[in-house]
């Protein structure tokens, strides 16, 4: 690889530093019983986190062609993990009986597993700008004496029980059984007086650190660093055969260094501005191949090729079909290839691959090796790297098989202090077994005990 020049050291430091821990964002549930639809955006692909612009738009159905009733249950505390974690641990006992059930008989509902934090804190300012509201806060929570005039569209606020974090964790299953319960009161109350209205059940921060974090580095080694604002809220590259999407690329940071001096940034070409052509790229069940043309992407080079060439074979010794990336190949004013074998990247054919750092940097598990003369002209860094060239269902990423070893930090941790501890004590009964007792001993009734220097 051809040594890093000054443009490529930020560019390698940047990435080396990201963040080791993801944005806090929390659940948002919809629903409605009235005429609002609550679409998906296409642009929500897997692990993405919803910032408030994007929660704006998809907030529209409420306030489109008129307000109507909306009802927020704000709690302080929620994520995603509680509604298997304490659904599946305590047997027949479902504290979110009655959200479910709702769910699953509105007419209209979407869940938002990731929400920013940002856009939910400010989530109940920004529905009391977006219309002429009547605005109720309700917090003792008495539905009973509860008052809708239909005149005018109606905002209900519930504050929620809050999940304090000193709770064990049967005192947090009753205190979220109890909002349920509020939760089903409120909306059968609602219905069975003839209101039509809306729904957003949401939290202002995390009940828990996620078990999965999102952004990893190398063998998940974390660093400690200034979380990193989520800018990314561009969808992925689809490459699409008729009515079918048959390749999905996404990317946070895709850039270029050649000769070692000259940046060539990508990101914004591929999935912002979408200027590259994609024309050429093919699919199949066998081969796939993504190309990424672009032209002229900076001073001196006239045109740059991109391909990214995938394979779906069956393997015995598992029993399953895998996907795999063969091979990353750069194409110079259609003249100069640079060709990369690639290590590491392949997944099972229904699966996406994910890995936090490809490149052609030593330093990342997703390695691009140079298998000619000119490769060692070009670097190549690619941050937040998700691809899948196979059996892609509903233009959406399936699920990520992700890069990181077996080995993590912790394990190895653990391994050397078990050495270093079974070291001490093989050193500890190594001394003992080495003690020896006197071979003479005192008479305190008798003459002392004379022993010759020379003995």
């Amino acid at each position: 690889m051809a040594g890093l020049g000054p443009a490529a050291l930020p560019l390698l430091l940047g990435a080396l530093l990201l963040p080791g821990l993801p944005a806090e964002h929390v659940p948002a549930l919809l629903w409605s019983t009235g005429r609002s639809q609550w679409n998906p955006d296409p642009a929500l692909h897997e692990g993405h986190i919803v910032s408030a612009q994007e929660l704006a738009v998809l907030l529209q159905p409420v306030f489109t062609p008129n307000p109507s009733n909306l009802v927020l249950f704000l709690q302080e505390r929620l994520s995603i993990d509680d509604f298997t974690y304490y659904s599946e641990s305590y047997g027949n006992k479902n504290p979110f009986q009655n959200v479910q059930e709702i769910l699953q008989s509105s007419p209209s509902s979407l869940v938002l597993p990731a929400v920013d934090c940002k856009a939910t804190r400010d989530l109940l300012n920004f529905l009391q700008a977006s219309g002429d509201w009547n605005l109720k806060n309700l917090t003792n929570l008495d539905i009973s004496q509860l008052e809708v005039n239909t005149s005018k569209p109606n905002l209900l606020v519930i504050q929620l029980q809050s999940l304090t974090s000193d709770l064990n964790e049967i005192s947090t299953l009753e205190a979220i059984a109890e909002n349920d319960k509020i939760i089903g009161r409120l909306t059968r109350d609602l219905q069975e007086r003839g209101i039509h209205f809306s729904v957003i059940y949401t939290a202002v921060r995390p009940s828990r650190i996620s078990r999965k974090p999102d952004v990893m580095w190398k063998l998940r080694r974390q660093l400690m660093a200034t979380e990193e604002e989520d800018n990314s809220s561009y969808p992925p590259l689809n490459v699409t055969t008729g009515n079918n999407t048959c390749i999905l690329f996404y990317a946070s940071n895709f850039s270029l260094v050649v000769n070692g001096s000259v940046l060539i940034e990508l990101t914004e070409a591929t999935f912002v501005t979408r200027s590259v052509d994609i024309s050429s790229s093919t699919c199949s069940d066998a081969n796939t191949t993504l190309s990424l043309k672009y032209t002229k992407p900076v001073n001196g080079i006239n045109s740059l090729e991109i391909r990214f060439l995938m394979t779906n074979m069956f393997y015995g010794g598992s029993a399953r079909n895998w996907f795999t990336l063969d091979s990353v190949e750069i194409v110079q004013d259609e003249e100069k290839l640079a060709k990369y074998n690639v290590s590491v990247i392949s997944a099972p054919a229904e699966y996406s691959f994910h890995c936090q750092l490809v490149g052609t940097s030593s330093l990342y598990l997703a390695r691009l090796i140079p298998s000619n003369m000119e490769a060692i002209n070009w670097d190549v860094f690619i941050s937040r790297f998700q691809i899948q060239g196979f059996n892609v269902k509903n233009g959406q990423f399936s699920y990520a098989s992700d890069c990181t070893g077996f080995f993590s930090p912790a394990i190895w941790m653990g391994l050397v202090t078990s050495i270093i501890l079974l070291w001490i004590l093989t050193y500890g009964i190594h001394m003992i077994m080495q003690l020896t007792t006197n071979s003479r001993f005192d008479d305190p009734k008798g003459p002392a005990l004379s022993v010759p220097q020379t003995e």
